[in-house]
């Protein structure tokens, strides 16, 4: 249960290799990509005689004391001028890399923070897979000197090579932890160390001890990047839960576009039954977010209270406060959670109206019942809203 699996990727001369030797230094266990594909293909292996069936033998060394083995440089001219060849090169090679890291992963220690350092994270979709995606990223031209001065590279291998990898921006889109590595590499070893001291130590520590990280209790002014944020939380969430979902989404204050609000991203996973929110307990924890005992229930709206109840966890990363409410599908609260964004998103007298009652409810000593009386109208006017409306979830 405590150990906390973090996945860095980062194109072709970014600067990776970096970052994963300095949190070697640290502690952490390297399950690198790199090497891993090139073990799966050494001779003698199923990955070289499957490589060999595809693009022929001249992919290999003719002669010489590497004679039989793999010719890299061959076998990139051949695979990465056609994209179809591309996507057989990944076919071949990705499956045999993941079966061996998995191997490596389940020798790993309980409390162990394995950084799994992978290529084609990116385009191998692997990203929710992760608690926590950190990308090393540095500018093409810089990246495209990098690789003719340091690893002999042509200037049109390199450009090659980049353009078969990820865009920025689709990298930006995974990316809990952005890494810019425009610098000298000390710059960067330092971005590294001070990250594994105050990100991810805290966060191997919590998810340990099976407890949520702290957060700031602040309202913040809107955060454009919270939409981002979440899509990569629900993307998370929907690997971790699977089929066992009906449904996830964004929830809260920080999914009403435009509203200020406390740091924190809510998030509702709709079960069929809490005796499901029960199986995904360990799910949720490996994914990141540990359940919270003693608030097993919302505050009841309706006569019946047990209709509240809920399965409640959050995140043990202290660099993304996260709230993960389970509740069952058509239930009085799985229902206004949903509701409720949607009558904030439409009535901006009732955003500016919340938004003073959670300022008021941040100087009473406990927040959550400071807001209670406000909710127990608004609960009144978001059914009649809803009614109006012709509103459904």
């Amino acid at each position: 249960m405590g150990v906390l699996r973090i996945g860095l990727t980062g194109g072709i001369g970014a600067g990776k290799s970096t970052v994963s030797s300095t949190f070697s230094e640290l502690g952490a266990i390297i399950v690198d990509g790199d090497v891993i594909a090139r073990e799966v293909v050494e001779p003698g292996t199923e990955g070289l005689a499957a490589l060999v069936d595809a693009f022929g033998h001249d992919i290999l060394h003719a002669d010489g004391p590497d004679a039989g083995a793999l010719n890299r440089p061959a076998l990139a001219a051949v695979a990465f001028s056609d994209e179809s060849k591309r996507k057989t090169l990944n076919g071949i090679v990705h499956p045999l890399v993941a079966h061996r890291r998995s191997e490596l992963i389940a020798a790993a220690s309980e409390d162990a923070v394995i950084v799994e350092d992978i290529p084609l994270l990116v385009e191998s979709q692997m990203a929710p897979l992760f608690p926590l995606v950190i990308i090393v990223n540095a500018d093409v031209e810089l990246r495209v000197a990098r690789l003719i001065e340091y690893r002999g590279f042509s200037e049109a291998d390199a450009r090659a090579r980049i353009a078969a990898q990820a865009t920025e921006e689709q990298r930006r889109k995974v990316a809990d932890i952005w890494l810019d590595n425009s610098g000298s590499p000390g710059a960067l070893v330092e971005q590294a160390r001070g990250l594994w001291h105050e990100r991810i130590l805290p966060f191997a520590h919590n998810l340990e001890a099976g407890r949520p990280a702290r957060r700031d209790a602040a309202v913040v002014p809107y955060d454009a990047s919270w939409p981002d944020q979440a899509q990569r939380i629900l993307a998370r969430l929907n690997t971790a839960c699977g089929h066992r979902a009906t449904r996830i989404d964004h929830i809260g204050s920080t999914a009403v576009p435009g509203m200020d609000a406390k740091d924190v991203i809510d998030v509702q996973v709709t079960v069929p039954s809490l005796e499901v929110a029960d199986e995904l307990a360990d799910a949720l924890h490996t994914a990141g977010y540990p359940r919270v005992h003693g608030l097993d229930a919302d505050t009841a709206h309706s006569d019946d209270q047990s209709l509240w109840r809920k399965r409640f966890h959050a995140s043990a990363d202290p660099g993304r406060a996260t709230n993960v409410h389970l509740r069952v599908q058509g239930w009085p609260n799985q229902q206004f959670a949903l509701l409720f964004v949607d009558w904030l998103r439409a009535n901006p007298g009732v955003r500016e109206d919340y938004l003073a009652a959670k300022r008021r409810a941040l100087t009473a000593p406990d927040y959550a019942e400071a807001k209670e009386p406000w909710f127990l109208d608004a609960y009144r006017r978001a059914a009649e809203w809803a009614k109006t409306t012709g509103w459904s979830s």
